[in-house]
């Protein structure tokens, strides 16, 4: 339960719960009228977790289930179990009845055959994955899309949704608009710095472009270098952002003093952004990336 109470306070989700309650079926009950007094119109039930089947269980599940009457019935199945989340599968189905079934870990190395065997042994679809422990790491299940990502083919459309929850269309444009002109700011890439971060690991988005899986590993994501160019594009001031050429000595060794690195770092940055810059307009005008399919372009955000 304490679980699930932090969880909802991070993704902004009310959860009832009921300290030391024993009946179930009793506590959906104040649920519902406590979701109803709240106008909140959906309502998930998580239920108790198990590697193995009991029989009091299965009574009780289906003792709730005659009472909710719910729309969906899904299994969250551990993919790293192989065979066995399969047969748990197929004793759920055979006594309470799925519409669907979660993969969790789908990260793993099983994650290909846990889907099949899932499907074939209860018929169902598997409708959502998890590939991590944080919210972010939870999405749709689109058979093609993993199957490519599996196969080192990319995932491009992901990619593209996921950059697009985070970027709004109209900033996007006007990003683009900067990059063809040369107009980038350093602000501009303190926002898309945090704008991946939002996205979730760097190594699963990597995954998700043609011809990249296996090619970097976790290893090689500096992450600490990541943290420092924030670190460092945060201490300037937003004038020095929007106009990086007014950054001399004494700004370099304040905005060092600031970010907890040397002036070396600051000045390494710089020159990185100006090459960086150079690089962008080349690909806002459809130039594409080196060793990527002809016609295929990063979203925005994502290309540095």
């Amino acid at each position: 339960m304490e679980q699930l109470a932090v969880l909802g306070g991070q993704i902004g989700i009310p959860v009832h719960k009921e300290e030391g309650a024993k009946d179930s079926v009793k506590v959906y009950q104040n649920a519902i009228a406590w979701a109803k007094k709240n106008m909140i119109d959906t309502v998930i039930i998580d239920t108790t977790g198990r590697m193995q089947i009991d029989e009091p269980m299965m009574n009780e599940l289906s003792r709730l289930k005659n009472t909710v009457k719910p729309d969906e019935m899904l299994l969250v199945a551990d993919s790293m179990t192989g065979q066995a989340a399969a047969d748990i599968a197929k004793t759920f189905d055979e006594k309470i009845g799925l519409t669907g079934v979660i993969l969790s870990k789908f990260d793993s190395d099983t994650r290909g055959g846990a889907a099949l065997s899932l499907k074939t042994v209860t018929g169902k679809a598997l409708k959502f994955t998890g590939t991590g422990e944080k919210p972010e790491d939870f999405e749709p299940f689109h058979p093609e899309r993993i199957a490519g990502r599996i196969l080192g083919m990319g995932d491009v459309v992901s990619l593209v949704e996921k950059a697009q929850e985070v970027i709004d269309e109209k900033e996007a444009l006007e990003l683009q608009k900067k990059m063809e002109k040369e107009n980038f700011t350093l602000d501009d890439w303190l926002n898309q710095i945090r704008a991946m971060k939002k996205m979730g690991s760097l190594q699963k988005m990597l995954e998700m472009i043609p011809g990249m899986q296996g090619q970097i590993s976790e290893d090689d994501i500096d992450k600490a270098e990541l943290k420092s160019q924030e670190a460092i594009l945060s201490s300037m001031t937003f004038k020095e952002r929007y106009n990086h050429l007014i950054i001399g000595p004494p700004r370099r060794s304040r905005i060092a003093r600031g970010s907890g690195t040397s002036v070396a770092e600051v000045s390494r940055l710089l020159k990185k952004f100006e090459k960086m810059r150079g690089m962008m307009k080349k690909m806002a005008k459809g130039k594409g990336i080196p060793g990527m399919p002809q016609g295929m372009q990063m979203p925005p955000g994502m290309g540095f």
